[in-house]
């Protein structure tokens, strides 16, 4: 049955597909995780701790998930973690990178090593991991979903004045390699179109953790007036999104950077 014989809950229907998340246990990761398990997907959680994947992974609804140890920085695991995955779960059809581990340096006193480790766990593991679960999709010979998790912040300079007086600050290697990201994005998914390999990005826009929002008075505030919506998201507000980019919903969007970030870059 082709796309456009099925009706639209059929569409978002992940149910047979197996799909790998990256930091899938963090502030942003369980969401969509839960979201990819709530539309019928068996998900591999992965995470840096066995026992947190294992556990948060038992804890996703429709049971059969799987939870397996990761470390974006020891990139020459990831030939045997994609192979690990395939003989445990029989197949990889969805790929969501999402995991980060950088350093947020100021401005004025970032190094070679901030970026060189921005770039590693958040530009260098993602294609090769991407491209990893690409030749075990093309030995297939089915088509698959790979989501990049970048940035507003790959797209749009941040306001200086946001973060001035405040503990926090708007690293450079964070905004480079997410740029970085965006433009990789459309790059694989430019190469791996022919094999019915669709490459997506989304660039979450001001996500504040909650200890962001508790322990820093006034930063929210000041964040709220760059966004027309006028508030901050929550990670839930990625689901939809990451279902739809992982779904036959999608099947003719390749190439492209969703953002979702009530706003903000249309100023």
């Amino acid at each position: 049955m082709g796309v456009s014989e099925r009706n639209v809950m059929e569409l978002f229907n992940l149910q047979g597909k197996v799909a790998m998340v990256t930091g899938a246990c963090g502030w942003l990761g369980s969401a969509m995780s839960r979201a990819l398990a709530e539309a019928g997907a068996r998900v591999v959680v992965t995470s840096r701790e066995a026992s947190r994947a294992k556990q948060f992974a038992g804890s996703l609804p429709n049971g059969g998930h799987f939870g397996v140890s990761f470390d974006q920085n020891d990139t020459n695991t990831i030939p045997d973690l994609v192979n690990y995955v395939v003989k445990e779960m029989g197949e990889i059809d969805i790929l969501v990178n999402n995991a980060y581990s950088g350093t947020a340096p100021d401005i004025e006193m970032a190094t070679a090593e901030d970026f060189d480790q921005a770039y590693h766990v958040g530009v260098t593991a993602y294609f090769l991991l991407a491209r990893d679960v690409m030749l075990h999709l093309k030995r297939r010979q089915t088509s698959g979903s790979i989501i990049n998790i970048a940035s507003m912040y790959g797209v749009v300079a941040s306001y200086p004045n946001a973060y001035d007086e405040f503990p926090v600050n708007s690293p450079p290697n964070y905004h480079a390699l997410k740029g970085s990201l965006v433009h990789l994005t459309r790059h694989l998914a430019a190469y791996w179109a022919k094999y019915d390999i669709r490459v997506n990005a989304i660039s979450p826009g001001p996500f504040p953790k909650p200890q962001v929002r508790q322990d820093i008075s006034g930063f929210i505030p000041r964040l709220e007036e760059k966004v027309p919506l006028g508030r901050m998201g929550v990670p839930e507000e990625l689901k939809g999104t990451v279902v739809l980019l992982a779904s036959d919903a999608s099947s003719y969007i390749t190439g492209q950077n969703l953002l979702i970030d009530g706003g903000w870059t249309i100023w």
